[in-house]
């Protein structure tokens, strides 16, 4: 299980330096980022509290991002079905926000958007695949 734990983290992380990399070099792309901040103070709201700092809130964002990314591709990326782990997230990434209140525009505002996270959720599930089928 171990090995799919890491396989899992290797494609999150991927996935999280392809969505930097690219939402620091170019105009009208996703911003998966502010779809997790907005999620996280929601969430942290019904407890009466919110993250106002930027950097701490953009960090607690990636860590989140990471874990739960990393673990959902481990379960579900690790096994013949990675294409379909990878699409399935992305559908749910532009698709979802709507549905819990959240602003889906940064990840639905344009077909171009919409596209690339899928693209890019599809791109860990691969990466996923890739790593664990080194390691295993």
């Amino acid at each position: 299980m171990y090995k799919k734990m890491i396989a899992g983290l290797g494609g999150a992380i991927a996935l999280n330096l392809l969505h930097e990399i690219i939402r620091k070099n170019f105009d009208n792309v996703p911003q998966v980022h502010k779809v997790g901040q907005e999620a996280l103070n929601k969430a942290l709201n019904k407890v009466e509290m919110k993250i106002t700092d930027h950097d701490q809130l953009y960090a607690a964002t990636l860590a989140g991002d990471v874990i739960g990314n990393g673990l959902y591709y481990a379960t579900t990326a690790t096994t013949g079905f990675s294409i379909a782990s990878g699409v399935t997230a992305g559908l749910g990434a532009v698709l979802l926000p709507k549905k819990m209140g959240l602003d889906d525009s940064p990840v639905a505002e344009t077909n171009q958007k919409k596209v690339m996270t899928v693209v890019y959720y599809l791109f860990g599930a691969v990466v996923t695949k890739l790593i664990y089928d080194k390691i295993k």
